[in-house]
């Protein structure tokens, strides 16, 4: 009689756990998080408008193309899961920093100010970017978003929509840092200049056009408390604008994509496409609003969100190859260049323009 051979049931290692599998890379992502927090606290930083963020995702693209590579394969999991989960929840709690009140607080023309600034901005940047420059769609995209918007933030909210690579995110972020750190400087000089003087607020100038709101921050306060103020407002009002802006490329990029034999009439796949964290955003700047939060409860919140979105930060520049930087070419920054000359030119134009027309 044929005996039956012996099948032996193994117990996975405890290494191959989910949550074994995530644990170092948050660790890793953590810990450059934790270093580039300390690190944006510098009065020098602070001054330049260099953001923790911006500190994150440099010292990740660091260790990212040197010791990370011995770790990679045991880091991974951990490093994806901050990159994509914590960075939804870092998106959601930053309505905390948001109330409907800020929109009073600049009045109807500041808001119609920052949406023609985000609209003509996102146009621009998709005109030129595909049939101009010949850049990858969501390449353009994550540039647009973050000139448009609110810096590198914007781009790592927008890149879960798109599903874009890490090096297309890493050259966004890269682009708009660079152009955001320059009008640091260049507006404190046009102020000095008396440009806009008597034909627009200078504040509302700064929060509708400057990329980052470190750096609306560190220009806007080189002038005076009262521009800072307004500049702050005008700039969270844009902020706020993340949400709607998300929703609306969402439906269209499901759009393109539902296009396939495959996904056609799949319920599904255009679920699945929806960025819900817009949604608790908004959710979270509502509550903001309605809601007495205590300052210390909300103070501890912020500071959570500043950890998880540097997490996420650090981990895409763990993901980031310098190579593939350095493939992309010259063409994304000229698109950055770009935009930057027509937030501050032709922002200059429709802050005097609105001004004019509805006072």
């Amino acid at each position: 009689m044929n005996t039956p051979p012996l099948t032996v049931v193994t117990t996975p290692p405890v290494s191959s756990t989910p949550l074994n599998r995530i644990v170092p890379g948050l660790a890793l992502s953590a810990a450059l998080a934790l270093a580039s927090i300390e690190a944006g606290r510098s009065a020098w930083l602070q001054a330049h408008g260099f953001s923790a963020l911006t500190v994150a995702i440099v010292l990740g693209m660091l260790v990212g193309n040197t010791l990370y590579l011995r770790v990679a394969v045991g880091c991974s999991g951990g490093v994806a899961f901050s990159k994509q989960n914590l960075l939804r929840l870092g998106i959601v709690l930053y309505g905390l920093r948001l109330t409907f009140q800020d929109i009073a607080q600049v009045g109807v023309s500041g808001v119609v100010i920052d949406a023609c600034m985000l609209m003509s901005t996102f146009a621009i940047a998709y005109f030129v970017g595909v049939k101009v420059f010949k850049l990858d769609r969501n390449a353009v995209m994550l540039i647009g978003a973050g000139s448009s918007i609110c810096g590198a933030a914007a781009v790592m909210a927008t890149e879960p929509v798109l599903r874009a690579r890490s090096e297309q995110v890493t050259v966004a972020v890269s682009t708009v840092v660079a152009f955001g750190s320059a009008a640091i400087f260049l507006y404190p000089l046009l102020h000095s200049l008396d440009f806009l003087r008597g034909h627009a607020d200078f504040g509302v100038y700064i929060g509708s056009t400057v990329h980052e709101v470190a750096q609306v921050v560190a220009a806007a306060r080189s002038i005076d408390d009262h521009t800072a103020n307004t500049a702050v407002i005008a700039k969270m009002v844009r902020v706020m604008m993340l949400a709607p802006f998300l929703l609306i490329l969402s439906a269209y990029v499901q759009r393109g994509r539902s296009a396939s034999p495959a996904e056609k009439g799949s319920d599904t796949s255009r679920l699945a496409g929806i960025p819900w964290f817009a949604f608790a955003f908004i959710g979270m700047v509502a509550l903001n609003s309605l809601l007495p939060i205590p300052a210390a409860v909300a103070g501890a919140l912020l500071d959570a969100d500043t950890f998880l979105l540097a997490m996420a930060m650090a981990a895409l520049g763990l993901t980031t190859h310098l190579s593939s930087v350095r493939r992309a070419g010259v063409r994304p920054l000229l698109l950055g260049g770009l935009l930057f000359a027509w937030l501050v030119a032709g922002g200059g134009a429709v802050n005097a323009a609105v001004t004019f027309l509805m006072h």
